[in-house]
């Protein structure tokens, strides 16, 4: 698998969040499950790019990107640098 559908699904996320904030901005704020959908597509871009980032990782060290797996929220949330 190449990184495209990976790089297609963060656009979308990306996308949707860009809708959303303009809609926040529009002066009518956001509802409780607008809130909630942007809260869910953070996390959702925070595994994408945690994914990108490992199969990268497996790429330049001459490993099989394709073993990168997504990782759940409580790991990708909770990182610590």
């Amino acid at each position: 698998m190449d990184d495209s559908p990976l790089h297609d699904r963060i656009n979308q996320l990306a996308a949707e969040e860009e809708e959303l904030w303009q809609r926040a901005g529009d002066g009518g704020g956001l509802d409780p499950d607008q809130v909630a959908r942007l809260d869910a597509i953070k996390v959702e871009l925070d595994r994408a790019y945690d994914l990108l980032h490992q199969r990268d990782a497996r790429r330049a060290a001459g490993l099989d990107p394709d073993e990168a797996r997504l990782r759940p929220e409580e790991i990708v949330e909770r990182y610590q640098q």
